[in-house]
C-alpha cells in the first residue's frame, strides 16, 4: 500500500529531534561552506530506510505525460489496486500569476495527466486542491494561471483549501510548537494525497519542491497569508511539522520548466525536462536537488527529514528511469549568505 510506514512518523513525534544542533533546521542554513563536508556524517540515523524515486523524461508540456507518469507508477510499484475506488487529491503549487511567468505555478497539463492517469487506475474521484499563500484570492490565481479552464474542460472539481471547513489534529513533528494543526476537511477525507510542486529555487528555503509545497494545504483562514504563522513559527521547521502529520502518499514533480535566481516567484525559466515521481517526499526532494546540482546537505528541512521522515542520502535511494547524471542541470542561486551552504555541490 502506499501509506509511509508508521514507524517513521512515530519517529517524528519525538521532542529529541529539536536539540539545538546541526539537526535543528535553523542552524544548518549558518553552518555555510565551513561545516557542509560535516554534514552528511551528522544526518538522522537512515539505516533501513530506502526509497525509489522514477525520473521520466519530458522536453514539453505536449508529451504524452499521462503515460510517462504510468510509467513512473509502474516503476514504483504503484498499481490499480492502490488506486482502484480511492479518493485522490492533488494539490499543484498555484502561488502568484505574472503575464507570460507561466513558469512559477505547476503547469495545468501536468495535474491533467495525472488525473488521467489515476482515472486509467480505476480512481474514484480526483479532486485538485490548494489554498495559496500569496494571494487571499485562490480563484483569482486559478483563472489567471490557466488553471480554471483546464479543469473545467476536463470536469475536475477544485477546492479552496483556504477556506475550506477545517478540524484539529495532532501535530505529529512537534517542532514550531504548534499544536494542534488546523487542517481542511477536504484533505483529511481524501484517501491519497499527491504533492504536485513546481521545481524551483527559494529565497529562504534554497529549494521549494514536494514538502514545501504542502504550505499550501495549511488553510488561510487559520495561518493567515502568507500562512504567516508559520513563517514566524520558523519555514523549515513547519515544512517538517506539516509533512509529519499531512503524510502524503506521493509526488509528482514538475521539472519541465522549473525556476532558477530569485524564486519562488520572481526567479527565471529554467527548462530540466523531467517529471519527478516518488513514494517518500524527502527523497524525491533530496534527489530534485541533485538534479538541479545543488546540494541537499545544506537545505535545513531535508537535513531534519533524514531518517526521520525518509533518506536523503543518494546511497539510500534507488533511481528509476532516467538518471541524475544524464539529466541534472544547474540552477542558479541568489548570492545571499544563508544559501551558501546550498550552492556547495
Amino acid at each position: 500500500m502506499l501509506n509511509q510506514p508508521e514507524s517513521i512518523f512515530e519517529k517524528a513525534a519525538r521532542p529529541r529531534w529539536w536539540r539545538r544542533s546541526v539537526f535543528d533546521p535553523g542552524v544548518v542554513p549558518r553552518l555555510g561552506g565551513r561545516l557542509v563536508s560535516l554534514l552528511p556524517k551528522m544526518l538522522g540515523d537512515e539505516r533501513g530506510l530506502r526509497a525509489d524515486v522514477f525520473i521520466g523524461k519530458a522536453d514539453r508540456y505536449e508529451a504524452d505525460l499521462a503515460g510517462l507518469i504510468l510509467a513512473g507508477f509502474a516503476a514504483l510499484s504503484v498499481s490499480k489496486d492502490d488506486v482502484r475506488g480511492r479518493r485522490i487529491l492533488l494539490k499543484p503549487n498555484l502561488v502568484e500569476t505574472a503575464q507570460g511567468q507561466s513558469h512559477i505555478n505547476t503547469n495545468p497539463a501536468v495535474v491533467l495527466a495525472a488525473a488521467e492517469a489515476f482515472f486509467r487506475l480505476d480512481a474514484a474521484e480526483v479532486v485538485v486542491a490548494e489554498g495559496q499563500g500569496h494571494r487571499s484570492d485562490s480563484w483569482i490565481v486559478l483563472e489567471e494561471s490557466g488553471m480554471r479552464t483546464a479543469l473545467s474542460a476536463a470536469k475536475l472539481p477544485f477546492v479552496d483549501l483556504n477556506h475550506d471547513d477545517v478540524a484539529p489534529v495532532p501535530n505529529k513533528g512537534g517542532a514550531t510548537g504548534l499544536s494542534p494543526l488546523f487542517l481542511p476537511r477536504t484533505l483529511l477525507g481524501a484517501d491519497l494525497i499527491v504533492s504536485m510542486p513546481k521545481l524551483k529555487t527559494h529565497h529562504w528555503t534554497g529549494v521549494t519542491c514536494s514538502m514545501k509545497n504542502l504550505f499550501g494545504v495549511m488553510p488561510g483562514v487559520v495561518y493567515g497569508w502568507p500562512k504567516n504563522l508559520l513563517h514566524y513559527a520558523g519555514i523549515d521547521r513547519s515544512i517538517v511539522d506539516i509533512n509529519a502529520t499531512v503524510r502524503p502518499h506521493l509526488t509528482i514533480a514538475d521539472g519541465i520548466v522549473g525556476m532558477e535566481g530569485d524564486g519562488p516567484i520572481m526567479g527565471t525559466p529554467k527548462q530540466l525536462g523531467c517529471l519527478v515521481i516518488g513514494r517518500n517526499l524527502p527523497a524525491v526532494d533530496a534527489t530534485c536537488v541533485r538534479l538541479m546540482e545543488l546540494n541537499p546537505f545544506g537545505i535545513g528541512y531535508l537535513v531534519s527529514a533524514s531518517g526521520r521522515l525518509g533518506p536523503i542520502c543518494e546511497e539510500h535511494i534507488t533511481q528509476r528511469g532516467e538518471t541524475i547524471a544524464a539529466n541534472r542541470s544547474p540552477f542558479r542561486q541568489i548570492d545571499v549568505p544563508h544559501l551558501r551552504s546550498v550552492s556547495v555541490g
